[in-house]
């Protein structure tokens, strides 16, 4: 349909005329999400045009006609700065019943209206979100005429809502908690935002608390949670992300994060309508446990009424393993382990340094002792095997993760280390920590030692430390030549690595007596350290 017809059409048509020659535009576009850059101008008019008309009193159907036609253009971040201003922002705003704005009026949507002017609600809210999420412009209006405000105060009719009118609006307090990084403490301390949205999760999840920070557990035959409330408790955990990334304190944040943690713990004890939507719920609540201080981490342990496992104090681990059920899934798809997996194995490496109960767990999971050294650390399908194949990956993000989650796992101790990984798979973090010297990392452990099986015992002065296996025996390269063919093989590999440092190809290191790597001419100048006073072993 031609947009200067349309545009010639409006200037005269009532509002029914309005209405028809509008939906016809929406149906035309309604999959339309790349546009003809010709028509820029013509369709910033049109934004334009339709503004006024939502600007008059209009029937809801008109309305929503008119906010679908917007909503269609906004997918188009070069055509809103009409709507990307105080007037075009508060009408949006008033149309989704936030009442945005700075006349200190009662700035929270009705909780009770028609099915027409709930579509108008819905279709101003994802106006809302596409114009906040393409235009900057927009993110400043919005915070100049404290729609966050008005979204906040939303929140308190959050039992009343209907699917989509509280889809959106979370989704759209996501968006700007997410774009502008200077709201989130105005959020937080003016609006209660992350008290209001924990009572939205409490709502939507159906928490029903047996203690201070435990939810009762849902029963092995419940109905899976619905893809509206799971759609809607993704878009409150998101929220509440953004809120938590900057640090808090005090007594009161201390309860809220705690009883945060115990929500969380309850969205990982859930199931959801499909394996793909449990798996998305379990990611959104593992970023939002890393943002937690991790002493409230013991929250996902410490159920008194559910009960725990006696050789593990009394804690009850099925959070902690659900937690590992979904690493390994993560790195059993192989792909994008920067988003998907490393957040997991922060938490799971957090929660185990500070907690001993969780290190306890997830050793005997991960790093069971040890009894088949015949096979290298990184080969095989067990979670030892996969983080240790992990450990010389790529990216060295993941790589540096999975290496100090084992590390953590061995109580930072180099020697145990590498009894489960081998020197070569370890050397990276090694090298990162000053440790190749050997010796512990910072963090005091508990006194509780590890057994070798009998079966390791056995095989361990066997053990090619470097690969970490019992290597079958090898022949000797040099066992037949004579003394003259082994020093002419010594002196031309010799010669190869000198002509190589010298061309800058390689470079020989040594290692400091801290532990730390250096040129080797340093380190061979370097004095030895003085150690006579140390209370060290």
């Amino acid at each position: 349909m031609d947009l200067n017809n349309i545009l010639s059409q409006l200037e005269a048509a009532n509002e029914k005329e309005i209405e028809k020659l509008l939906q016809q535009y929406n149906r035309e576009n309604s999959h339309t999400f790349t546009f003809d850059q010709k028509e820029e101008a013509l369709r910033s008019k049109l934004c334009q045009s339709v503004l006024t008309v939502l600007g008059r009193q209009v029937q809801p159907t008109c309305q929503k006609t008119c906010l679908e036609t917007l909503r269609i253009l906004s997918r188009d971040k070069r055509v809103l700065a009409p709507v990307a201003t105080r007037e075009g922002m508060l009408i949006l705003g008033g149309m989704a019943r936030l009442h945005a704005g700075e006349d200190g009026g009662d700035n929270s949507q009705e909780g009770t209206y028609s099915e027409e002017e709930e579509r108008v609600v819905v279709e101003a809210l994802k106006c809302l979100c596409n114009v906040v999420y393409n235009s900057t412009a927009a993110q400043q209006v919005s915070v100049d005429v404290q729609l966050a405000q008005g979204l906040c105060a939303s929140l308190h009719t959050a039992r009343t809502w209907h699917h989509e009118v509280g889809l959106f609006t979370l989704r759209l307090l996501f968006l700007l908690s997410a774009l502008r990084p200077d709201l989130r403490g105005v959020l937080r301390r003016e609006c209660h935002a992350v008290i209001l949205l924990t009572e939205v999760l409490e709502h939507t999840l159906d928490v029903c608390w047996v203690g201070p920070y435990e939810a009762a557990c849902p029963a092995p035959q419940a109905v899976p949670m619905s893809a509206e409330d799971n759609e809607r408790a993704m878009e409150a955990l998101k929220a509440l992300f953004n809120l938590t990334l900057s640090e808090t304190g005090g007594k009161e944040d201390d309860h809220q994060f705690r009883l945060i943690a115990a929500i969380l713990r309850h969205v990982l004890m859930l199931k959801t309508e499909t394996e793909e939507k449990t798996e998305e719920a379990h990611s959104h609540a593992v970023n939002l446990l890393n943002n937690l201080p991790v002493s409230c981490l013991d929250v996902l342990i410490d159920v008194p009424v559910q009960g725990g496992l006696e050789q593990y104090g009394g804690k009850n681990m099925d959070a902690i393993q659900v937690l590992l059920d979904f690493m390994e899934k993560r790195i059993d798809k192989g792909s994008n382990y920067k988003e998907g997996l490393t957040p997991v194995l922060s938490l799971m490496t957090e929660g185990s340094r500070h907690h001993r109960e969780i290190r306890r767990y997830i050793k005997a999971q991960v790093l069971p002792p040890l009894k088949d050294v015949k096979i290298r650390p990184e080969v095989g399908t067990t979670i030892r095997n996969k983080l240790v194949r992990l450990m010389t990956h790529v990216d060295m993000g993941v790589k540096q993760t999975a290496a100090e989650f084992l590390f953590v796992l061995c109580k930072e101790s180099v020697d145990n280390l590498l009894k489960y990984t081998g020197y070569g798979n370890a050397a990276g973090l090694l090298v990162a920590r000053g440790l190749l010297a050997g010796g512990r990392g910072e963090t005091q452990y508990s006194e509780d030692e590890d057994s070798d099986t009998e079966e390791y015992k056995s095989a361990k002065p066997f053990i090619n430390p470097i690969t970490g296996h019992v290597e079958d025996p090898m022949p000797n390269p040099i066992e037949e030549m004579s003394e003259e063919q082994k020093e002419y093989e010594a002196e031309k590999l010799a010669n190869m690595f000198d002509k190589l440092s010298r061309q800058n190809v390689i470079r020989p290191m040594g290692v400091r007596p801290d532990g730390t790597l250096a040129p080797l001419e340093e380190t061979l100048c370097d004095p030895p350290e003085d150690n006579s006073e140390s209370d060290s072993d």
